[in-house]
């Protein structure tokens, strides 16, 4: 692993979806971010952070405002635990964003750099190596396994560049950084950190770090752990000698280095210890993309998981609470049958509105949630927006603490012990656009057959 992190150096993750924790362990979650809450994640003994604004699901004005509200809220928070001696001292900022390129850039850093710089440079650094995305000379790719080959495709020519709220056309990320600029920074301003920088000479990639200033774009490769982590080291070196301050937007496999923590307590396959009873879980699928289809129909084909369809095309207003309350029956009855309910939004929704659909499936969802039986044994969320929306408003969260990954990429929170329902709650939250065919299924089993403490 990488050097030692920078003494008394805080790890800030503003991440746009609730998934980004998903190569780390062993920290906190906010899922509420006022000074207070800020105040206990900044003293909390583990060198990194995570606040959940889930601005990815926002349209770009209220995403700006929920960015600078959070850096007004850290900076009086910083001031509370008397780290304001010197401008946002020992605190390393990292927007956390979608390893396929999606999401509110430049709008996040930007407003961060207003809020909380100046920064002598901004790192785009997309790689997220359990996921299959990996930079290579600068450009970004997905790799997938496709009849026993392995593929690596630019990610422009996937249907992640096709997202119609993030469209892109460029896989060469100064060209992507000049595209969704509109030319305010160019392709020829963005400087190029690539693999081979990565594996030479750190005395060498250091001297570079340090010339950077006046908030320098700088696109980083990542085709292993390795690169991250040499690249990890030369910052702090960097930072130690010329006290550079940086701003990150990343994927998170970038934080495994940052942070350099030690294994997670509990292996990844045997973390079904943390089911609260030998009753069934719940599991709730609302990530539509293909990915996420596939592993669905995979994880329906074992025994004991049970479909439960929510008819996303059929939802109104006034008739999504006779929905809710006939899944309701449902769940009960199959989870009474020690069958595991598997509640699934259909695949092709055809509506025309989706900020009423997103509403009218948050409702319904929420609702199915504060109904869960009591002894659930576990729940299993798929989906960023629908993770985000079990957490903060289903169950009514405003910190949790992350245990660690089930699975590569997946991470496993549990519920405070003092939760009015559902105490002690192990949640997975599964990125609708990680993992192989079979993978919702292996997280399945791994919390089904073993027994909990």
């Amino acid at each position: 692993m990488t050097d030692s992190p920078v003494p008394n150096c805080k790890i800030v993750v503003f991440d746009d979806d609730p998934t980004g924790s998903q190569t780390v362990h062993s920290c906190l979650l906010l899922l509420r971010w006022t000074v207070e809450t800020l105040v206990v994640a900044l003293r909390d003994p583990s060198p990194i952070f995570f606040v959940l604004t889930n601005t990815r699901s926002l349209p770009p004005r209220e995403a700006e405002a929920v960015t600078r509200g959070l850096c007004r809220n850290l900076k009086q928070a910083l001031n509370c635990v008397g780290n304001l001696d010197k401008p946002v001292p020992d605190v390393m900022i990292v927007s956390r964003s979608d390893s396929t390129l999606r999401g509110h850039y430049p709008l996040e850093p930007k407003t961060i750099d207003e809020e909380l710089g100046p920064f002598d440079a901004q790192f785009l650094v997309p790689a997220f190596l359990e996921g299959g995305r990996i930079t290579k000379n600068s450009v970004h790719f997905v790799v997938t396994k496709e009849q026993g080959q392995t593929v690596a495709t630019p990610v422009h020519k996937t249907e992640f560049a096709r997202d119609p709220a993030f469209p892109f056309e460029h896989s060469f990320l100064p060209d992507y950084i000049q595209e969704k600029t509109q030319g305010e920074i160019l392709s020829s301003q963005v400087e190029r950190l690539e693999i081979s920088h990565l594996r030479g000479d750190r005395f060498h990639l250091v001297e570079h770090l340090v010339t950077y200033h006046s908030n320098q774009p700088v696109t980083v490769d990542g085709a292993t752990q390795q690169d991250l982590d040499n690249f990890a080291a030369a910052l702090r070196a960097a930072q130690a000698i010329a006290s550079k301050r940086y701003l990150f937007r990343s994927a998170a496999s970038l934080l495994t280095s940052l942070a350099n923590l030690p294994p997670q307590e509990i292996a990844p396959e045997n973390m079904g210890r943390y089911c609260r009873s030998e009753f069934p879980g719940v599991i709730i699928v609302g990530s539509y993309v293909e990915k996420t289809t596939q592993q669905l129909h995979h994880l329906l084909q074992q025994p004991g998981a049970i479909a439960l369809e929510i008819p996303v095309a059929q939802l109104t207003e006034s008739n999504w609470i006779h929905y809710a309350r006939t899944l309701q029956t449902q769940l009960h009855h199959h989870w009474h049958q020690h069958q595991t309910p598997v509640v699934h939004t259909s695949r092709n929704p055809h509506r025309t509105d989706p900020g009423q659909t997103t509403n009218l499936i948050t409702s319904l969802i929420t609702h199915l949630v504060h109904t869960l039986p009591q002894s659930t044994s576990y729940l299993i969320s798929k989906g960023g927006i629908t993770t985000n929306n079990i957490l903060s408003q289903s169950l009514d969260l405003t910190a949790v603490r992350l245990l660690g990954q089930i699975i590569p990429g997946v991470s496993l929170i549990t519920t405070p012990r003092d939760h009015p329902q559902y105490p002690h709650l192990p949640v997975v939250t599964f990125p609708g656009n990680v993992g192989g065919v079979a993978d919702l299924t292996e997280v399945y089993r791994r919390l089904t057959t073993a027994s909990p403490d």
